[in-house]
């Protein structure tokens, strides 16, 4: 056995323990370490004055995580950030920032309670936090734009290869159903001149919206609609979206906003979900390990191309087919029948 491989008793623990690097970067992220280092490489005492906190400690957390590859130790005491360490950079293409502040954060928190979930098939979160996860965030602004900002990474991550692998172009009007501050429509909108959209969300999201449709220059072809969902949504769309939604949901709740878009629409629109698929066999898949942390956060889940099909052909709609990405999203096309 050389130096990189591991028992399986050695590896068995890495995973119990992952937790300690989960907050670890949770600490560098909220003391926005890796910004810190933008500018070249730092005493660990430096950095600690300037975060208010132990040097010691602070030095402590360094060295780990420069075992992790996220800085590296360039002489004693003395570190600079890696090329992996600079994805925790507030405004880097790409970074994951935000993400590293709420999942270990309010998410950490819930994921301790797994087995109330497993045990009763409700959320954690609800538990532990003692409101449902949307309703929380609603009354704790900070990790509330933390959340928003992770779902703009998702979106840059993730939209753009949404976008080339599914040709929008033959449709008139593309609503988006749940469609946050308007990311994805907005690529739809810059890519297709011709089209006009509809972003429908919550009041309280659509009041904060509409960033991303300015700044592509498209707002004056898109209308933003607040309202709830599980009671209606606006009519005349070809295209209706929701993307990264159903997942938050249970069956019964899925259903319920599915024959809600299912009223709202005519006989040849289209119904265009992106979601992540769950693969079949014992692979390694994002989608494996998201569908335990929406039912952590939400009691939603993740779903098979066959739940898929079965919980549309529930709901009214036949899919038709689908469209894989450059990203682990897929395009799931359903008609209503």
């Amino acid at each position: 056995m050389n130096a990189t491989e591991q028992s399986p008793p050695q590896h068995l623990l890495r995973l119990i323990t992952g937790y300690w690097v989960t907050q670890l970067i949770h600490v560098v992220a909220r003391l926005e370490i890796a910004d810190r280092l933008a500018d070249g490489s730092r005493t660990s005492e430096a950095l600690a004055a300037e975060c208010g906190v132990r040097a010691r400690e602070l030095h402590r957390v360094l060295r780990a995580l420069a075992a992790e590859g996220l800085f590296t130790e360039v002489a004693p005491r003395m570190f600079a950030v890696t090329s992996l360490g600079e994805l925790l950079q507030k405004n880097r293409p790409g970074s994951l920032h935000a993400r590293a502040i709420v999942s270990g954060g309010k998410d950490y928190a819930a994921w301790g309670a797994l087995l109330h979930s497993v045990q009763t098939g409700q959320p954690a979160f609800d538990r532990v936090h003692g409101a449902d996860h949307f309703t929380w965030l609603q009354g704790h602004p900070g990790m509330a734009a933390a959340f928003h900002e992770t779902m703009t990474q998702f979106a840059a991550q993730n939209y753009r290869a949404v976008v080339e692998a599914f040709d929008f172009g033959g449709f008139r009007c593309v609503a988006d159903i749940g469609g946050g501050h308007g990311q994805l429509l907005a690529l739809i909108l810059a890519r297709h001149p011709a089209i006009r959209g509809i972003l429908f969300d919550a009041p309280h999201v659509i009041a904060g919206a509409g960033g991303p449709l300015r700044e592509a220059g498209v707002a004056s072809r898109c209308e933003p609609i607040g309202g709830d969902f599980f009671v209606s949504v606006p009519a005349g769309g070809d295209a209706y979206v929701l993307s990264h939604i159903l997942h938050d949901w249970d069956d019964e709740s899925a259903l319920r906003l599915l024959a809600t878009l299912r009223r709202a629409m005519t006989p040849v629109a289209r119904l265009l979900i992106v979601e992540k698929i769950i693969p079949s066999g014992d692979g390694p898949s994002l989608a494996k390990l998201m569908d335990i942390h929406m039912l952590v956060l939400t009691g939603g889940l993740e779903r098979t191309e066959e739940e898929f099909r079965v919980l549309l052909a529930h709901a009214g709609f036949q899919l038709e087919r689908v469209v894989p990405t450059a990203s682990f999203m897929s395009v799931l096309v359903a008609k209503p029948v």
